[in-house]
């Protein structure tokens, strides 16, 4: 079924029988639609897009999570990433989330990243739990030494979110492909030249 919330469709599709019915109320009537009445299409319309907008569904604040850890990363700023993540955190790599902020921090220190572009490839949320799985071309920044060994990478990524209270917070994230071969969070943790084997 289609959730008014997240896509304005179904309220669009009722605004325009809405107006196919004033119109042909207008036809048929001697003294033809009353004013108002054109205006209630209108106003479904109008809701349709208030409520996509105004209303952020958990399928959207998850995504929303996974776009600003994108976005910190690209920045290179590991502590724009630290509100969205859990306390309780830990990967196959990093035993705690202060353990992934100190990684992030210490990759990140010196330009690496011109930009980053995610692509979510599927999601399935189901309070309070939600899986994510995503890619992020990487374009690297020609003052970084990646660049001289790799333009670009495309990252393949599955992460676990868990909500708490309103808020959703990263709980795990793993490397699934790098280049569409198969990797996992050793592969990044050597040098400029180990990372590209």
């Amino acid at each position: 079924m289609t959730n008014v919330f997240e896509q304005p469709w179904f309220l669009l599709g009722v605004s325009a029988v809405a107006l196919l019915v004033v119109f042909i109320i207008n036809s048929v009537s001697a003294k033809g639609a009353k004013w108002w009445l054109w205006l209630l299409p209108i106003l479904i319309a109008a809701s349709a897009f208030a409520v996509d907008y105004f209303v952020a569904t958990d399928n959207e604040k998850v995504k929303t999570v996974i776009a600003r850890i994108v976005r910190a990363v690209q920045n290179e700023n590991a502590d724009a990433m630290e509100p969205f993540i859990s306390q309780d955190y830990h990967d196959s790599y990093h035993p705690s989330k202060e353990a992934l902020l100190d990684n992030c921090r210490d990759r990140l220190s010196e330009p690496l990243i011109e930009k980053n572009v995610l692509s979510i490839l599927s999601t399935d949320v189901k309070p309070p739990n939600a899986s994510v799985v995503f890619t992020v071309r990487v374009v690297f920044d020609p003052k970084g030494y990646v660049y001289e060994f790799r333009k670009m990478m495309i990252f393949k990524l599955q992460a676990q979110l868990r909500k708490q209270g309103e808020n959703w917070f990263l709980s795990r994230i793993e490397i699934v492909t790098i280049d569409l071969q198969p990797a996992d969070w050793q592969h990044i943790q050597g040098a400029a030249s180990e990372v590209l084997d």
